[in-house]
This record gives structure tokens, sequence and C-alpha cells, in this order.
């Protein structure tokens, strides 16, 4: 193995032909570059380490961007076509720099393989990574050790040093021995040469089923640093609870929902209800006026008779309530509460204990741990949560437990950032549960089951269809395939 002194002569060699071999090798490039647009949203400040001549840092289309590279060919070959006022390159060892600004995502792509001391690399890292930032790593799946060597020897790939073969457990215990941890990680790309057709047909669709997944050429891993400490243990809560003709259910739930935080907002959003449900609301704002911060809001315009006639949940759905919630929302934290009680009010402090003290960034109410009730959920229901967690948690790459049950926390930023990125799934939910999950995962938050005991519902009735809704879900679940797998 060469020293690190003759690794960097090397690349400065090589800094000349290197978009020689970029543009022999244009397909794994530009597949690179889809995965990186893929885990990276436009408009985050971001930090690559090992740039090169910086083409893959370009094509991210960062708001603020930094190349490092060990090479001064690499770098003066990037900052002559690329440096701008928002981005720039500098020469530094990916080892040992430590920048003095903070970046939303660190890109360490094809760097592992190269390094003289991946430990080292990562604990650099650990010491200036934020709570917020995304370490992203990209390197060869080593069954390919033998392809890429031949490939070198016949001059189909660019000559490189020894390489670190690094599987994705092995890369995945160096970052745990770093304090950082991984929140999501796989494999792309089984055929990395351009046939017209059949190579995009392949890389989509066959690379990314089960089992034959593990042959891809390009292991990927999305970490972030280990929080221990309290991120936010003075934060504001608001809490948004849905509600359709629940009118039995408000002064029950109001008496059983804890104060948490510095200060708690709740916030009922009225699905045009016809039992009385909203003057149930307003006794309950003057009877506890002075002692709680109650506030409604409709989600429809007074005097609406969409959805008069009947008492299932409005075309609008439970999500549409659920966002304009959360956009009237205060708090720093946002949890849904259902409005039926079958999900106890007094297990919220949970939510807000896991989310402000760093356990994760998402956090899901999973009913499927503790026993139900008798009438809690019917058999078909319950086999159905289950079947759709197994397929859900295999398409986020995050383990979720129960798709469906009504309460998640999450903070107001990353509700705000999920919204942003709305666009990339489209608006077609009507629970909500999969627009959030979707979201959260699609911007690489951490997301963790907390589970609840669910009741049977003591009055009203139950909003859910459950063979057309059922139809609704196997419809998105596919959506989901085409945005989340075969991308």
């Amino acid at each position: 193995m060469k020293t690190k002194q003759e690794k960097i002569t090397l690349f400065n060699q090589l800094a000349a032909t290197r978009l020689k071999w970029k543009k022999r090798n244009a397909y794994y490039y530009q597949t690179l570059e889809r995965l990186m647009a893929f885990l990276v949203p436009a408009g985050r400040s971001v930090l690559e380490l090992g740039c090169g001549t910086g083409e893959l840092l370009v094509s991210m289309k960062p708001a603020r961007g930094l190349g490092i590279d060990f090479s001064q060919s690499m770098v003066d070959i990037a900052s002559k076509k690329f440096a701008t006022t928002s981005m720039r390159f500098e020469v530094a060892d990916a080892e040992e720099f430590i920048p003095d600004e903070q970046f939303d995502v660190i890109v360490l792509s094809d760097l592992l393989g190269e390094c003289n001391d991946v430990w080292t690399l990562f604990s650099t890292i650990s010491q200036y990574a934020q709570p917020h930032t995304r370490i992203i790593t990209t390197c060869f799946n080593p069954i390919w050790e033998p392809v890429l060597k031949l490939g070198e020897r016949i001059g189909l790939k660019m000559p490189q040093d020894h390489q670190n073969w690094l599987s994705l457990r092995d890369v995945e215990n160096l970052l745990d021995l770093c304090n950082l941890e991984v929140i999501r990680s796989g494999r792309k790309m089984l055929f990395p040469w351009r046939i017209p057709l059949l190579s995009n047909f392949i890389n989509r669709y066959i690379a990314n089923l089960p089992f034959i997944n593990n042959l891809g050429l390009i292991n990927y891993t999305v970490a972030a640093i280990k929080c221990s400490s309290q991120r936010m243990p003075d934060a504001t809560v608001s809490i948004i609870i849905p509600c359709r003709n629940e009118a039995g259910n408000i002064p029950t739930g109001i008496q059983r929902i804890p104060d948490m935080g510095t200060h708690t907002e709740i916030i009922y959003v009225d699905g045009n209800s016809n039992d009385g449900t909203v003057e149930a609301i307003g006794k309950i704002m003057e009877q506890y006026g002075s002692d709680r911060d109650i506030k409604l809001i409709n989600q429809l315009p007074r005097g609406s008779e969409d959805g008069r006639d009947h008492g299932r949940m409005l075309k609008l759905g439970k999500g549409d309530a659920v966002r304009k919630g959360f956009e009237a929302a205060s708090g720093d934290v946002l949890m849904i509460l259902d409005a039926d009680l079958t999900v106890m009010p007094e297990e919220l402090p949970r939510f807000y204990h896991a989310l402000t003290s760093g356990k994760a960034e998402f956090i899901n109410g999973t009913r499927l741990v503790y026993p139900m009730e008798r009438e809690a959920m019917r058999t078909l229901n319950k086999i159905a949560n289950k079947l759709f967690a197994l397929t859900f948690s295999w398409l986020l790459g995050q383990r979720i437990k129960d798709t469906l049950c009504g309460t998640k926390v999450l903070y107001r930023s990353d509700y705000h950032a999920i919204a942003q990125n709305r666009e990339y799934f489209g608006d077609f939910d009507p629970f909500g549960d999969f627009d959030l999950l979707f979201g959260a995962a699609k911007l690489n938050l951490k997301i963790i089951d907390m589970p609840v005991h669910y009741a049977e519902r003591v009055s009203g009735e139950i909003k859910i269809e459950r063979f057309r809704h059922g139809l609704l879900l196997l419809k998105m679940s596919l959506f989901a395939l085409f945005k989340l797998r075969f991308v």
C-alpha cells in the first residue's frame, strides 16, 4: 500500500486524465449522480470530502458547496470549472479536515476505499457533524473486486492504489465505533455498462429486488451522529386533533391530554361535524380558557354542505386536516392524536421524550405490540396492518411496525422540510400517515416506533372503510415502490 504522499502524487498525475476516464465510464458516474440527487434534496449545504474534479458536488445543486481533496491538481481543475461565490474547492486531507462552518450533508463518494484510515476519517467527522447533518458514503461492493481489478488491467477503469474493500457491515461497524449511526443503507447498480434500454431496466428493476440487490456494485449508507444528550429539552408542543363527529370524546379527551414541554397548544381541526362536535369544543374552550391553550380551526369553510349527509371520512381526508393543523401550529414539536382516544393521550409524553432526547427525528406509534382491547381492531384489519408494515419497512429502508397508527410526532422544522419536498410524491394520501412516512424517509430522518396501548372506541363511529381504503393503500404501496425503490 502506498503512503499518503505517494497517493497524493498518484492522484495529481491522474487529474489530467480523470475526465477521460469519467467519460469512458459515464454510465457509472451518471448513476452515481442520480443516486445522490435522490438522497440529497437540492438547495442543501453540502461538504464533499474527496471531491476530485468537482462534477458530483455540482450535480447535487447545493445552495452552498465546499469540495475538499488532497490533490492540488484535482482542486485546481474543479476550481477553474465550477468555483463561484457559493461553490468553492480547497486542498486538505479529509482525515484531518475540520470545517469552520456547518453543513446539512457530508458526502464521501468512493473515498472510503482510498483512505489510509477509515476510523480516523469517521472519528474526525463526528467532531463537527451536527444532529441534523447527514453523512452519505458510497464505496464498491467487495464481491466486485475481481471484476474491477480486471477492468483496470485491460484499460476500462481508472488505475488506483490498493483499495479498502469494505462491506456494508464493515462501514456500519466503523460508523458505530465513531459515534455515528446508520439511518438507511443499500446497494445500487447491477450492470455498470450502457446498453440502451437493457441497462436501465436491469438497474432500475432487477437490481432493486430482494436478494438480487446484494449483488449491487455500489454500497451506500446514510448516517448521522448519535444524539445521547437532549436536542431540545425546553420545546413547546402543538397537539393536532383531527375530528369529525366525535362530540362524545371531546370532554374526556381534554381532561386526559397532559401538558408537555414549556407550553402545550391543543388544536382541534373539525371536518364539518354534524353531531355537536364544534359545540363541545366551544364549551371546553370556555371551561379551560384560562388554563389551557385550546384552538379550533375548520377543515372546510363554515356552512359547507360537504359531508353533512354522512359520518364517514371526508373526501379531503384526515391528511388534509392534519396538514391544516400543522400549518396553524406554533409549537416546536408537532403531535397527532386521534379524537377517538383509541390511543391513550396519557402516553404522549413518551413520544415527546423520545424526540427531544434525540432518540429519533420521527416517532411513529405502533399498536401491534401490546394486547388490544377486544373490539379495538378487527382481525382482517390487523392482518392487513402487519402486511403493510412489512411492505413499507422494505420500501422505506427503515423498520416500521404499524403504518396506520394515527399518532405520529416530529419537529415542526422537519415537517416544513417534508412539506417543501411534497411534490416528489404528490398530494394523494387522504390518511396523512404515508405522506409523513414517505416524506420522512425521503429526507433521511431517523424513524423509530413507539409502542402504544390501543383501546376500543367508546363513542362515535369508525371512519375507515376497510375495502375501499384498503385498495387505496395498495395503490399507494405501488406508487411508493416506483418512488422509493425503483428509482
